[in-house]
């Protein structure tokens, strides 16, 4: 792990490496329609590879925000809420087309999943993820004319769940009313992690401070030699040790990150240098940047993340630690340090 990072921070020997998360809008009762900020939602979700879904674990506020008693509201109402008016947002979309569509299609004029992907790109939903999603879906691909309203809704369930994957966070899992509804959440077959945002939150302002040692993920926090506790802080780190780090291993924020990363999207870590012989760049940094790359992708797909001028001007990578010339197609692994080589750009 190197000592002096460009893209990232590492700590201890762990590599903090930044990601792109969008805070998007809440929904209310038919934002498919368009109410409220339906449509801010759902523009933001057409930019995402996975969706973070935080709901109250404690079952203190209700599906659209609202305070309630602690423990009166179950926490998979929300999650049936949002997953229904995401799929109706996708059969609303379809639903206008869908009769040229599948005509077209049975008359021989294309394949459905290119199709359909056509009217779903403006949502970064491809044909891959739609052909999985009508394996999945257990429909009659032949003859889509024949689908019913529910048949159609099954399809886009399934296109949700392939292209957008969900991970639940749990949150407020330190919360006396949280542990029971954590287990409903968890036997719903859903990917759940509890969450304890607040306790992260002191955590990292104490960190900040130097009060205490502590890294994101980590199941436990020194007190730092120089920083000062008053009875207060020392008090609210108390409850974060018995009620979240003790019980869970973590606050789960970070879990949650690299769990979407990992799990969800199955992410490589590579690790692109310009000097092949000693793991630097130009300035002898040794493993100066780290980028988390959907597995499947290739060389190129890591030269454009670098920079587009990079991945139109490729030519090929060279592996680092075993000193070959890979080609622009090359499947990335974790752990991969790459060298892109590209041609010169002309002016």
């Amino acid at each position: 792990v190197t000592d002096n990072p460009v893209n990232s921070r590492c700590i201890d020997g762990a590599r903090l490496i930044p990601v792109k998360l969008i805070d998007v809008a809440g929904l209310v009762p038919d934002a498919s329609h368009g109410k409220g900020l339906g449509n801010k939602f759902l523009d933001d979700v057409r930019q995402a590879d996975a969706l973070i879904h935080v709901v109250d674990a404690s079952g203190s506020t209700d599906e659209e925000g609202r305070p309630t008693p602690s423990g009166s509201h179950n926490p998979v109402t929300d999650i049936d809420f949002v997953e229904q008016e995401f799929d109706l947002w996708l059969y609303q979309i379809l639903i206008k087309d869908w009769q040229r569509i599948a005509r077209s299609f049975e008359g021989g004029s294309g394949k459905l999943p290119e199709m359909l992907a056509e009217k779903l790109s403006g949502l970064s939903i491809g044909e891959t993820e739609i052909t999985k999603a009508l394996q999945e879906s257990g429909l009659k691909a032949g003859k889509p004319t024949q689908w019913i309203k529910e048949d159609l809704l099954r399809l886009c369930t399934t296109i949700r769940q392939t292209s957008k994957p969900t991970i639940i966070a749990a949150n407020k899992a330190d919360l006396p009313t949280a542990r029971h509804n954590i287990d409903i959440l968890t036997k719903t077959g859903r990917l759940v992690k509890p969450c304890a945002a607040e306790a992260e939150l002191l955590l990292r302002k104490a960190e900040s401070k130097g009060l205490i040692n502590y890294i994101p993920g980590d199941n436990s926090f020194l007190l730092s030699v120089s920083g000062k506790l008053n009875d207060s802080q020392k008090k609210a780190l108390s409850l974060v040790n018995e009620r979240v780090l003790k019980l869970y291993e973590s606050t789960g924020v970070q879990e949650v990150i690299n769990s979407v990363y990992l799990d969800l999207l199955g992410g490589v870590v590579v690790y692109p240098v310009e000097d092949e012989h000693k793991f630097s760049d130009k300035k002898g940094r040794v493993l100066p940047d780290a980028y988390v790359m959907k597995r499947g992708s290739t060389a190129k797909d890591l030269a454009y993340a670098i920079h587009s001028d990079l991945g139109n001007t490729f030519l090929h990578a060279i592996d680092a630690r075993k000193h070959v010339r890979l080609g622009a197609d090359y499947l990335l692994n974790d752990s991969d340090i790459l060298k892109i080589v590209a041609t010169a750009k002309s002016n």
